[in-house]
């Protein structure tokens, strides 16, 4: 599979194909490419008073990854307009929004942050894994630090029937030591021991969403393919994955201080490209309440 070329902060903003007649008349927005992505021309004042919030949560389930380019939310305001979107999920004891980082300054989290790198769904431990994300930039990393998602919504869509009848009904088991193995490949038994320790998960390698709609469940928390000899799983798990994140089902975000993301964490999967944390990245983050259970 090709490389993602980086892109640049001006040049992803131009609009990729025609815009859809009926989605604008809701929600003034331009899509950024055919299968994912749409960039949101809507006023911060209009964001903030929800007159728009369920045209918007529509646009996002059909878009996988919403941009609102410069649009410079306060702490304050990225948690209300996240409100305005659904129930708001906080990281922290004080209802704030969430620091992303991977300084090692900020403990043992930010070592666990860097699986982040790899693409996963977040929640894949909860039986209601959450709604959806939205990242605000403050400071973006002079190097390296975008943030790549891909629709596993079109992804299953585009599917061969063969394929898609050959994987129907299939379960994955999803584990942290899954996604830490990708950051540390030789931990010492005791580490691992300690991965093993946060609850796995065993989900459907499709998820039939209430919509009648289909995405994949993959990404690098899944381990192992219940009923199939484990290198026959693993082979199918990293085709997957190789399909869902091809260039058509993929955008890549180019960060500018100011810009917010909002992504549909039921039918995307995520990641980070490596930056150092020694170049003054700063990102906020907030979560929309988990909907829907896997099924």
């Amino acid at each position: 599979m090709d490389r993602l070329a980086a892109p640049t902060a001006s040049s992803q903003y131009a609009m990729i194909g025609r815009m859809d007649a009926a989605e604008n008349a809701a929600v003034n927005h331009s899509r950024v490419k055919a299968n994912i992505g749409s960039i949101v021309h809507l006023d911060k004042e209009r964001l903030l008073s929800g007159e728009r919030s369920l045209d918007i949560r529509r646009l996002l389930e059909k878009r996988g990854v919403l941009i609102f380019p410069q649009i410079h939310f306060t702490d304050e305001e990225h948690i209300q307009f996240t409100r305005t979107l659904g129930g708001y999920v906080s990281d922290r004891p004080d209802g704030g929004t969430t620091n992303i980082t991977i300084d090692p300054a900020a403990g043992a989290s930010a070592n666990y942050t860097k699986a982040s790198f790899f693409w996963h769904f977040d929640g894949y431990m909860n039986e209601v894994p959450i709604l959806g994300s939205m990242l605000c930039c403050i400071a973006p990393s002079p190097e390296g630090g975008y943030t790549e998602f891909c629709n596993t919504y079109a992804a299953w869509e585009a599917l061969p029937e063969s394929r898609k009848s050959a994987i129907a009904g299939l379960r994955a088991i999803h584990a942290m030591a899954g996604a830490q193995l990708s950051v540390e490949p030789e931990p010492s038994y005791e580490t691992f021991s300690e991965w093993l320790k946060v609850h796995h998960s065993e989900l459907p390698l499709v998820w039939t969403h209430r919509s009648g709609r289909k995405s994949l469940v993959i990404g690098n928390t899944a381990v192992n393919v219940l009923g199939m000899h484990p290198l026959e799983g693993l082979e199918l798990l990293v085709w997957l994955r190789d399909w869902a994140t091809q260039e058509r089902f993929r955008y890549s975000h180019a960060w500018s201080a100011g810009d917010a993301v909002l992504w549909d964490n039921t039918g995307t999967l995520h990641r980070a490209t490596p930056y150092d944390h020694k170049l003054g990245r700063i990102m906020r983050r907030t979560k929309l309440a988990g909907e829907e259970p896997f099924e």
